[in-house]
Order: structure tokens, then sequence, then C-alpha cells
């Protein structure tokens, strides 16, 4: 890849709606095309956020649906728009069918301009913390974590790797990536406010300079409605209807030297955060500071 590549984050709130949801996915899709973007990014869990495990559970089965119309409207606004453009987008899949094991599988999916599904990655690492002056969460509640690494696959963008929000913390999975050639690697997230402000911009430029990679960050924004569905929680206690979800957002495009070539603003409405990735620039500050070459695998990597 040598030409500059325009790329997308669509930056969203996303609520209990799968139906609401998707129409705002498909909106900024459309933006993206108007401003000649050939690949967007959307963040992890896209398709709803929830208020517990049985909600989420309940919620996944309509995932499925979710994707197979975010298909037909990727083709149908490629066809009308006369140019092309790919999507990667967090979701939850549900749980294999007659498997015991119900919990939902926190993935994400790359989808082409023609609507195909061409890879899947499932989060690897679950985001179990007990956070002083913070929440407390255990996502293995509610998913079941991967077993796979994820791919780097070829992209009009470049070759991409990817991983999900909690991932980002681990970089010996990025040193994996770039080992596999890639140029571009994606965090797709719903952090916290706390870890949010603390380490958000910090991981994601951490990550761009170990890798020399460009690192896209597409971050859910904002207080969710995740009493925007009419499931009903047998097991809820009435004093749960205060149950609230809000992430940090503040999505972000970072190049291979480190630097914040686009970020998203603080708004709560959808919104594009647009950048152009000069491959140029990328090939120079490794070749400069040829870091995949020095790395001392006969040492680490017995």
């Amino acid at each position: 890849m040598s030409q500059p590549c325009r790329v997308a984050i669509g930056q969203l709130c996303s609520s209990s709606n799968l139906s609401k949801n998707l129409a705002t996915v498909t909106g900024l899709i459309a933006d993206a095309l108007d401003r000649e973007c050939q690949l967007i990014f959307f963040p992890e869990a896209t398709d709803f956020l929830s208020r517990n495990s049985r909600h989420s559970q309940h919620l996944a089965q309509g995932t499925p649906a979710f994707v197979e119309e975010l298909q037909r409207c990727i083709k149908t606004l490629v066809h009308d728009k006369a140019r092309p453009i790919d999507v990667s987008i967090g979701v939850h899949m549900p749980a294999s069918a007659g498997s015991a094991d119900t919990r939902t599988k926190n993935t994400l999916l790359y989808i082409n301009h023609e609507g195909k599904i061409l890879d899947k990655y499932q989060k690897v690492h679950l985001f179990d913390v007990d956070i002083k002056n913070g929440p407390i969460i255990k996502e293995s509640n509610s998913v079941q974590p991967g077993t796979a690494l994820p791919r780097v696959i070829n992209t009009p963008a470049g070759k991409l790797g990817s991983a999900i929000c909690y991932d980002i913390r681990f970089p010996e999975l990025s040193a994996y990536l770039r080992a596999n050639g890639a140029e571009i690697i994606c965090y797709p997230s719903a952090f916290t406010m706390r870890t949010g402000e603390a380490h958000w911009e910090l991981l994601g430029r951490t990550r761009a300079i170990d890798t020399q990679c460009f690192v896209v960050m597409p971050g859910q924004q904002g207080i969710h409605d995740i009493y925007a569905d009419d499931w009903v929680d047998t097991e809820e206690n009435s004093g749960n209807a205060s149950i609230k979800r809000e992430s940090w957002g503040h999505s972000l495009i970072i190049d291979p030297w480190g630097t914040v070539i686009a970020r998203g603003n603080e708004d709560m409405k959808p919104q594009l955060v647009v950048a152009d990735l000069d491959f140029t620039m990328m090939n120079k500050v490794r070749q400069n500071m040829p870091l995949e070459a020095q790395r001392r695998r006969d040492l680490f990597y017995k």
C-alpha cells in the first residue's frame, strides 16, 4: 500500500434497540461514502448495549438478523452511491445452537463492499476487573472468551489486524499482529469512563509506537439507553431501574509515530471521525527505526 487511503470511524452511542442502532449505522456508512472513505470502523457492541447477562442473551438472538440486514444495506448503499466501502463492526453473536454455554460471543466482523463477511474475530481477553472508585465488571459472566488469535487480512486500506477493547492492554497481541504483516490495528471499544479518562489515548498511542502501525480506535460514547426495547426481566429488582451504562468514546486515529491525526468530539450524537492514512510516512518510520528487524526473537520467542 503506497497511496494514502481514507478511513472513517463511526462513533455512536448504542442502545438496547437493535433496529434503531442499525439505522444509525447505515446513516454513518452513507455519510462515509459521501466523504469517499474506503473503510469504516464501528465500535464494540454496535448492535446493542444491555442491562445484564440475561438481557444480553435475549438481545443477541436478534443479532444474526441485524447482521443480515446490514449486509443488504451495504450492498444497496454501494450500488446507490456507485462507490465501494468495507465495514468493520463489533456485535454480540449468540451461543451456538445446542451449546451448554449460553453466553454470547463478543465478535468483530469484517464485511466487504459486496456484503460478504470476510473475517470474524472473537474477543480473547475478557474485562473482569474491580476498579478502585470505579465499577466492578465481570464480562465473563455474559461472554464466552475466544480461543483463536485474530488474522491479518488484506483490505482496501492496507493490511488490517484487529482486536477488541480490553485486548489493547496485552501488547503481545499487537506484536503478533505486526509480525504477521499488519499496517493498521483496530481496537473497537466501549471503555468505561474511569479507564477511558486514565488510559484510552495513552494505550492507543503506545500500541501505535510499539508496532509502528496506524491504530484505529472506534469508541462507544455517551449514556446508553438500555431500556429502549420492550424486554421485561422477571428476575430484576425494582431498584435496578436506575442501572446506568456510560462509555468514554473519544474515538481516535493514530499514526505510526504515535501522533493523533483525528479524534471524535464529546457530542453524544453519531459522528464520523475521518483521516487519510499515509503509508509512505509509515514506511519511513519503519525504515528509520527498524524495530521488527531488531526484535530479539532468539531470546523472547523460544
